[in-house]
């Protein structure tokens, strides 16, 4: 059951990725948080994030905007590395409630109702006409970077603030694309890293199920075939269609993290 939901989802969601420059790590953490402890599944989804990223920058990785990439990218993965070792402080905090819907049971967390709450505002930059047209100072790109960057490694979620600053970057969508797909890699490589180290450090690596390696292989190759079809509508889907996904996107996702769902 867990190789067919999660390989469902990564194929899926790795279609929608490729034009809204998130939603594969996002989405796909919870789906292994529900057969993984959560700090396997974030490194987890970290691993087939990471592998579907590369196989992107062999489509797409051209389109990039290499100044941009350098501004938001280089904060973005020292950010990363710092989240990814606060990861494992706040990993043992209480939730500030709990509820339950039927048999399942839900934690509201510090983090989790932070990071919700700042996808939500920046769902409205999307979805708000007067508030989509406003654009983002190139000043601004180095702590878009470091949000995003930070976010991703506590969490995971690093691409729903890398989009909405690099939407309003001034970027043409192929270049949104392409920078999106390259400073990704670069903050993957970096939480992978401490996200390792942490895994040695607390002799956590014998806890790993024989299982976890076959997962993410075929989790891997569903997500390269769901970035090749997605490769294939690049030309057919207009900006605006890409930044009402974003937009809808983070206010679902958003809203899903603040109240413990996601």
């Amino acid at each position: 059951m867990e190789y067919l939901l999660i390989c469902i989802a990564s194929l899926i969601i790795s279609i929608i990725t490729l034009f809204s420059g998130f939603g594969l790590g996002t989405v796909l953490m919870p789906v292994f948080a529900v057969f993984f402890p959560l700090p396997l599944a974030i490194a987890s989804t970290a691993v087939v994030h990471l592998a579907n990223n590369i196989f992107k920058v062999l489509l797409v990785g051209k389109l990039a905007n290499w100044n941009v990439v350098l501004k938001f990218g280089i904060p973005a993965a020292l950010a990363s590395a710092l989240g990814a070792y606060f990861l494992g402080i706040i990993s043992v905090w209480n939730p500030i409630t709990t509820y339950q819907i039927q048999s399942h049971q839900f934690n509201i967390t510090v983090v989790g109702l932070s990071i919700g709450l700042i996808i939500i505002l920046s769902s409205l930059f999307e979805l708000v006409p007067k508030l989509s047209k406003l654009s983002f100072s190139p000043r601004f790109i180095p702590l878009g970077g470091t949000l995003s960057g930070f976010f991703g490694g506590v969490s995971g979620n690093q691409g729903v603030l890398r989009s909405a600053f690099l939407i309003k970057a001034g970027l043409s969508k192929e270049e949104f694309i392409g920078t999106s797909v390259i400073s990704s890699v670069i903050v993957d490589v970096v939480r992978l890293i401490m996200y390792g180290w942490a895994f040695f450090s607390k002799n956590l690596i014998e806890e790993i199920p024989d299982e976890i390696l076959g997962i993410l292989i075929a989790a891997s190759f569903t997500a390269f075939l769901g970035s090749y079809i997605g490769s294939l509508l690049i030309h057919k889907v207009t900006f605006n269609t890409i930044q009402l996904i974003v937009g809808i996107m983070l206010l679902m996702l958003g809203t899903a993290i603040s109240v413990g769902l996601a």
